[in-house]
């Protein structure tokens, strides 16, 4: 970890640093952008680039990082990070692309802090960042590994689009199967794969998609569930996903990562109660989760809240009753901001634990959604006495959680 004098000097400059955190990041995506535009044109996504939230996401996992470090000099925040390279590898994220980042990035430190950024803040800074990299980028490895590729190569593999379902009206599932007849790569409920297309000027985005499913159609099809993103509020529309809905239909080939996330159902969790709270889109790693546990005949409590604007917004509303019932102690909860004829039973407004039964001791919860709905979910359980540490969440796009925190 940190030695002492670095430890020493990152605690006196983090709040110079922290304080120009957001103007370095700025600083930093210019200069890459300009070095290597085709990073931004087939690796970073670019409506959030547009949007500012992937540099407020890397403005706050640095702070967290740095001030976990000299808060906790003899941990590291594993957590985070592994959520990080979660995200990394499902990019093919390679081993030199963290030099390129250090070499512009401290190139924008010192635009920005000039004389205050010492070779002696520096070297402490340096620390830091490569202790930050080194980590990731071991996580990294690993995770290629148990997925057979290799860093940087071998990330994307063709699959076909063998059925297409019209879920909502923004909302569709794409069933896929692999093109070469290999068999398709295992996964765990909750995990999501990277897709890339190609768009109208010739860049490869990529946007990242939780798969809903083993999918119908045999054990070789996997399904993904996507929402069109519209552009509303001065925020730009989703390029990939609007591509996906006016282009891709059944006969069409996908490039597709193999699956990564860290919001996963886990090993430990057969035999002890679970929350599953999602809101929007953020239903899509639910109903996987749902399906698994219903498959397995889990026995403890469940519990599922899902938060919507309506029932007709309500993608995979059929599957989430449907899994729902089939376990033995299963319980749902549906809010919707506007409810409709047809559905007395159903809460209205936003998601309230109040509204809900107690939630039974020992819950392990699991959180997909906007941020302000996770947020305030997560407050609700911790009020009553769910532990942090059992609370876990995705973010779909920047984690911007470490960002406001």
């Amino acid at each position: 970890m940190l030695s002492e004098q670095s430890a020493a000097t990152v605690r006196a400059t983090l709040p110079v640093v922290g304080a120009a955190i957001g103007e370095i990041t700025e600083r930093f995506y210019d200069r890459l952008f300009t070095a290597r535009p085709e990073l931004l044109r087939d690796l970073f996504n670019r409506g959030n680039q547009a949007a500012g939230t992937q540099r407020q996401a890397l403005a706050g996992s640095i702070a967290a990082f740095a001030t976990h470090l000299v808060e906790h000099p003899d941990e590291r925040p594993d957590v985070m990070l592994n959520r990080i390279a979660h995200k990394h590898a499902s990019l093919g994220v390679a081993p030199d692309q963290y030099e390129t980042v250090h070499r512009h990035l401290f190139a924008a430190i010192v635009e920005v802090l000039g004389d205050a950024f010492t070779p002696e803040t520096a070297a402490a800074w340096d620390d830091v960042y490569w202790l930050m990299a080194n980590a990731l980028i071991a996580m990294e490895a690993r995770l290629y590994a148990g997925q057979g590729v290799t860093a940087g190569e071998d990330t994307w593999r063709a699959w076909e689009v063998v059925g297409r379902v019209e879920e909502t009206a923004d909302v569709a599932t794409f069933r896929l199967r692999p093109v070469d007849g290999a068999p398709a790569p295992g996964f765990r409920p909750g995990q999501y794969v990277s897709v890339q297309v190609q768009l109208k000027d010739g860049a490869r985005q990529i946007r990242q998609y939780s798969l809903t499913g083993a999918g119908r159609g045999g054990s070789e099809v996997r399904q993904i569930c996507v929402k069109r993103v519209r552009g509303e509020a001065g925020a730009p529309e989703g390029e990939v996903s609007n591509h996906l809905h006016a282009r891709v239909r059944k006969g069409d080939v996908l490039r597709v990562s193999p699956p990564y996330g860290d919001l996963a159902l886990g090993e430990t969790d057969a035999d002890v109660p679970l929350l599953l709270a999602s809101a929007g889109i953020g239903v899509t790693p639910m109903i996987a989760m749902l399906e698994q546990l219903a498959a397995s005949g889990h026995r403890a409590p469940v519990t599922v809240v899902h938060a919507d604007r309506s029932p007709a917004a309500h993608a995979l509303r059929a599957d989430h009753e449907a899994y729902t019932a089939k376990l033995p102690d299963g319980s749902a909860y549906f809010f919707y901001e506007r409810p409709e004829a047809g559905h007395p039973a159903e809460l209205t407004g936003y998601a309230d634990l109040a509204a809900l039964p107690p939630i039974p001791a020992g819950t392990r919860a699991y959180l997909c959604g906007p941020l302000p709905f996770m947020r305030a979910v997560r407050s609700q359980l911790i009020e009553r006495k769910v532990a942090a540490a059992d609370v876990h969440y995705e973010v779909f796009g920047p984690d911007l959680w470490l960002a406001r925190s």
